[in-house]
């Protein structure tokens, strides 16, 4: 089985770049990507879907980011332990009539040795806000480094 480094035990250090990996490879929104840190048996809590599996996370993934337009992401982690991490996000997006939107949420994050994702459940709500409330401009794809942060933004 392929690892992905960092892998458990998690210091603060290693949880908080398993962390933004995790938030580059959503901000691709390309479900290939995505699924490949998961195990082929994940199991998920996805708002009111519960996909198991490589195949139907990938189904979900594509509903998600065809509906989710211009979808940028920012994840912090909120606390760790040995083999889990627990983060708080937001992520903005538009639907197709152009409403734009700010989803708020957590998710619990279970790791096996390989550093493979076998469990996620996020809890979401959404904002709808107009564009003037928009604040994250970056181009489509990996937040810039220099991009604030979800703390830095006061979300």
């Amino acid at each position: 089985m392929d690892t992905k480094p960092p892998l458990p035990p998690f210091s603060a250090e290693t949880a908080a770049h398993k962390a933004r990996l995790a938030e580059d490879a959503w901000n691709s929104r390309d479900p290939d990507r995505v699924v490949q840190v998961y195990t082929p048996d994940t199991r998920w809590r996805n708002r009111v879907e519960f996909p198991v599996g490589r195949e139907q996370v990938h189904a979900l993934l594509e509903r998600k980011w065809a509906k989710e337009l211009d979808y940028r992401l920012i994840k912090e982690v909120w606390i760790h332990s040995d083999h889990r991490i627990a983060v708080r996000f937001a992520y903005e997006w538009h639907d197709d009539c152009g409403q734009w939107f700010r989803s708020y949420g957590n998710e619990n994050w279970e790791f096996n040795p390989q550093g493979l994702m076998t469990r996620r459940f996020a809890s979401i709500n959404d904002l709808p806000i107009k564009d003037t409330e928009r604040k994250f401009f970056w181009p489509l794809g990996r937040r810039p480094d220099e991009h604030p942060g979800l703390s830095d933004l006061g979300l």
